[in-house]
């Protein structure tokens, strides 16, 4: 799949600045700040898109007063792509 700009989407590993630019976002942010992350990959999947230590540092420090919120149910943008209907444009 494509984007608008021709990249690809998908689980790819980050290039090494943004690896370290994703880390030091959390870091800085670690007992300081609040955080929402929102992402379809599990934590335990963060080493798939950085290096393990740097994944492991993130998540560590995401998690240590983290408040975790599962969704669980249907989806319904979801469930219109799957089925064909995609995106209706404005007339």
């Amino acid at each position: 799949m494509r984007s608008h700009r021709g990249r690809r989407h998908r689980h790819a590993a980050l290039r090494t600045g943004r690896r370290r630019s994703v880390y030091r976002l959390i870091d800085a942010a670690y007992e300081r700040r609040s955080v929402i992350v929102t992402s379809n990959l599990h934590p335990s999947g963060f080493d798939s898109i950085m290096p393990k230590m740097l994944a492991t540092a993130a998540v560590d420090r995401l998690l240590h007063h983290a408040h975790i919120v599962l969704t669980e149910g249907s989806y319904p943008r979801l469930t219109q792509a799957t089925s064909g209907q995609g995106v209706v444009p404005l007339s």
